[in-house]
């Protein structure tokens, strides 16, 4: 049986290195697009909108679709972000050797 301050040690260093993994994906920047490459839209992991960039003559179209072009960039960019994030804090987790069903006490 392992020791429980052997399992608050490897807790306690998991959640630094879960600090650590967050603080970095939240310098990631992915990009999505929209209109086929129309409108792109650039996020970091933290979901803010970091840069919007519009296909030249983009703003000569009716208003309406370039809200919709506008706010499926966006969408897109969310998705990937999200996935991203996913898969990197799943990696992350899957190195730790828990008993199965720990719960985190933070």
């Amino acid at each position: 049986m392992t020791d429980f301050n052997e399992i608050m040690k490897q807790a306690k260093q998991m959640q630094e290195q879960m600090q650590k993994s967050q603080e970095e994906l939240a310098k990631k920047v992915l990009e999505g697009e929209s209109g086929a490459g129309m409108v792109r839209v650039r996020m970091n992991g933290r979901h803010d909108v970091v840069a919007v960039e519009f296909a030249d003559g983009l703003l000569d179209e009716d208003k309406e679709v370039v809200e919709d072009l506008v706010t499926a960039a966006i969408n897109d960019a969310v998705r990937k972000v999200e996935e991203h994030n996913k898969e990197a804090m799943g990696k992350m987790a899957g190195g730790l050797n828990l008993p199965e069903g720990f719960k985190f006490p933070f």
